[in-house]
């Protein structure tokens, strides 16, 4: 269901040719960068944190960790992500296929900057074995970002 909701959102932009479904699962950053044959570095990592609303999404490179310190500087609240059971009801995508795209209006994105070193990176589409190659400028455009954000640290 998540994957069509996000094949459905790149078809209304004229771009689900560039949707990869995979026969492997790419649910960890490591298995996604095998299923894309690239380095773990380009795979976005989609992350969800609690807030008092609900959630908030962040989206970082595959090789970058959340540096708590910045990440409460910058969102004035804790890391503390929202329990696995819980991704599916807030979201609408399942662990392991969560993106930014095709997601309820009011949870807002924010990227890392970790991910601005790349060319394209590849973040999933809804499914454990789905990504679409995107620019930095596509990510922020279609996941309708609040902001780049520098809340990261072991990527540089």
């Amino acid at each position: 269901m998540s994957f069509e909701a996000v094949k459905q959102f790149f078809v209304n932009l004229g771009l689900e040719n560039r949707v990869m479904e995979f026969d492997t699962s790419s649910a960890t950053v490591e298995l996604a960068a095998k299923a894309v044959s690239v380095i773990e570095a380009r795979i976005a990592k989609t992350l969800v944190f609690r807030n008092k609303e609900s959630c908030i999404v962040v989206v970082t490179a595959g090789d970058a960790k959340i540096d708590n310190y910045k990440f409460t500087l910058e969102f004035k609240m804790k890391a503390k992500m929202v329990d696995i059971d819980k991704v599916f009801i807030l979201t609408g995508h399942e662990p392991g296929g969560v993106c930014p795209f095709a997601l309820p209006k009011d949870i807002p994105v924010y990227l890392d900057e970790s991910m601005k070193r790349f060319q394209t990176i590849f973040p999933a589409c809804g499914s454990d074995n789905s990504a679409v190659e995107l620019t930095c400028d596509e990510i922020f455009n279609y996941s309708n970002a609040i902001k780049w954000v520098d809340v990261c640290k072991n990527w540089q």
